[in-house]
């Protein structure tokens, strides 16, 4: 899998060969799950976790990877009852800058 070079080449190449190779090469690319259940299950930990600038990045990976703006926003109000209410609102600003962009 080619994946886009990241923001840590240019200060770490070492750690931006780090994620191509085995976050988006060897998990991203297990048979264990489809790519489209992959996302949905990042971003709902982004979510949790207040992660906005990677959530940022994982709702675009998420419509590429066939997840509806609509199951999307699912997902983000699925996590407000498990993650907390400043989570998820967080995360819908994010989504509704990502879904204006694309």
């Amino acid at each position: 899998m080619t994946t886009r070079r990241t923001a840590f080449d240019e200060l770490n190449p070492r750690f931006g060969n780090y994620i191509r190779e085995h976050i988006y090469g060897e998990i991203w690319e297990r048979p264990g799950l489809s790519k489209r259940d992959r996302s949905i299950a990042t971003v709902a930990a982004l979510t949790a976790l207040y992660r906005t600038n990677q959530l940022r990045g994982h709702l675009k990976r998420a419509l590429d990877n066939g997840v509806t703006r609509e199951e999307l926003i699912e997902v983000i109000e699925h996590m407000a009852y498990y993650a907390g209410w400043p989570n998820a609102i967080n995360a819908y600003e994010v989504a509704r800058e990502v879904f204006k962009d694309a």
